[in-house]
């Protein structure tokens, strides 16, 4: 549909009824098109995947700022956090008190 919407002379209303779906619909997916941020690469996933290597613990926004800084695109929180799904990592949250000292039940 995008690609019928970028045809020179092309209506919205007339899409809609190429494709029998409502003018909203073509509306809003040509808003998405144009606001979403861009996909990884195999190269940004090869550098998400050292930075995840070389700094485990990182949040979301470190990673995000790294990438950044290596050249990367300019993931969201959202987006870094399903690049980083898809690689395979968990994000686990640290463990804030120490075990203790004694076993429990003694």
């Amino acid at each position: 549909m995008a690609a019928a919407c970028a045809l020179p002379g092309a209506k919205i209303y007339e899409v809609a009824a190429r494709f029998s779906v409502s003018i909203s619909f073509v509306d809003k997916l040509l808003y998405r098109q144009r606001t979403s941020l861009p996909q990884l690469t195999e190269a940004g996933q090869r550098e998400l995947t050292a930075c995840l290597v070389q700094q485990p613990a990182a949040t979301l926004d470190e990673l995000r700022t790294e990438l950044a800084a290596l050249g990367g695109p300019a993931l969201s929180r959202p987006s870094t956090w399903r690049a980083v799904q898809g690689l395979g990592w968990e994000r686990k949250k640290k463990v804030s008190t120490p075990p203790n000292a004694t076993a429990s039940g003694s």
